[in-house]
C-alpha cells in the first residue's frame, strides 16, 4: 500500500473513468479509490474489470444513494482514514484535472504544507474550452468567496485539492454541511479557519470532452447563499 491515495468521485462516467485511473496510475506513488455515486450506465462495473489489473492498488466504494459530491469525498475520507493514508488527494474524474500534477502537489504536503490546492487562478486563469460565460461565473464567484471571507485562496472553487490526513481526521469530526459546489468552498474554509497551512499549486483546467456536466442551478445557489451559513457559524464557534 502506498501512503497517498487519490479519491474519484464518480457519476455516469464510464467514458472517462479507464482513462483518468490509468493516467493517475503512471504516476507511481498513489493508490485510487472511486466512490461511486450509483451510476446507472455502468462506471462501477468497468472499475471492477479494472481492478483485475491494478490489484491492491485499486478500489471501488458504493455511494448507495445519488447524494452529491460532497457525501462521496466524505465517504473517501473517512476510508483512507481507516486504512491510515498520510496523504489524500481528491480530482474529478472527467479529465480536467491532469494527474501529472499529482506529484508536485505530494510534495507541497511533505514539506510544511497541509493543503495543496490545484488552482486555475493563481497565476492568471488558465482553463481551456470553457466557454466565456462559464469562466466568468467561475472567477467572479472565487471573487465573491475572497472578499467575503477573507480567505486568501484565488480558487476557492477548485475540485483537484490534497490534504494531509491530519487535516481531514479535524474536519470530518465536526458537521460538514454541504455537499455540491459549496463543499470546496468550505473544505477550504474550515480548513483555514483551523489555522493549517494552505497553498495554491498552479494547473491548466480543461473543459470535459465526453460525459455530461454535472453542474446545475440548484449547485450555484447553493455555494451562494452557504458563504453566509459557514461565515454565521465560523462567528459563533469561534465565540
Amino acid at each position: 500500500m502506498n501512503s497517498s491515495l487519490v479519491i474519484i468521485p464518480t457519476y455516469n462516467e464510464v467514458d472517462n473513468i479507464e482513462r483518468i485511473v490509468k493516467r493517475v496510475f503512471l504516476e507511481k506513488s498513489f493508490d485510487i479509490l472511486v466512490v461511486d455515486d450509483s451510476s446507472p450506465d455502468g462506471t462501477a462495473d468497468k472499475v471492477i474489470k479494472l481492478q483485475r489489473h491494478f490489484k491492491d492498488r485499486l478500489f471501488i466504494e458504493g455511494n448507495h444513494k445519488k447524494r452529491g459530491i460532497g457525501k462521496a469525498y466524505l465517504i473517501g475520507f473517512e476510508w483512507a482514514l481507516k486504512r491510515k493514508y498520510n496523504y489524500i488527494f481528491q480530482i474529478d474524474a472527467d479529465l480536467s484535472h491532469d494527474p501529472k500534477e499529482l506529484p508536485k502537489m505530494l510534495d507541497n504536503l511533505k514539506n510544511n504544507v497541509d493543503v495543496i490546492i490545484g488552482s486555475r487562478y493563481v497565476d492568471g486563469i488558465n482553463v481551456v474550452n470553457w466557454p466565456l460565460s462559464r469562466i466568468l461565473l467561475s472567477y467572479f464567484a472565487s471573487l465573491y468567496v475572497r472578499i467575503l471571507t477573507f480567505m486568501p485562496i484565488k480558487d476557492p472553487t477548485s475540485g483537484f485539492v490534497g490534504y494531509k490526513s491530519s487535516v481531514l481526521d479535524s474536519l470530518i469530526n465536526n458537521k460538514i454541511r454541504f455537499s455540491g459546489y459549496a463543499f470546496q468552498i468550505e473544505m477550504k474554509f474550515k480548513s483555514w479557519k483551523k489555522k493549517f497551512i494552505l497553498k495554491e499549486h498552479p494547473i491548466v483546467f480543461v473543459n470535459r470532452t465526453d460525459g455530461i456536466s454535472k453542474m446545475n442551478g440548484d449547485i450555484i445557489w447553493e455555494a451562494f447563499f452557504g458563504i453566509f451559513i459557514l461565515i454565521f457559524d465560523s462567528f459563533f464557534n469561534k465565540k
